[in-house]
């Protein structure tokens, strides 16, 4: 039996995405004076979740295709 390296990727990076974003949605404001405003941790929450997101759909497409 062969592991696609992309499911435990994909689901890797939706949890730790999935994390980041609730956090960077429920957390106080007032920490993100030094990054100039931006919520970072939404943001970047969001681009791992979308990576992981897509890596797991990149595998279930692939193991679709065998």
């Amino acid at each position: 039996m062969k592991l696609d390296l992309r499911y435990p990727i994909g689901l890797l990076f939706s949890v730790f995405g999935s994390i980041l974003t609730v956090y960077g949605i429920v957390s106080h404001k007032t920490i993100y004076q030094k990054s100039v405003g931006l919520d970072v941790n939404l943001r970047w929450g969001l681009v791992c979740l979308a990576f992981g997101l897509a890596m797991l759909s990149y595998a279930v497409r692939a193991s679709e295709r065998k």
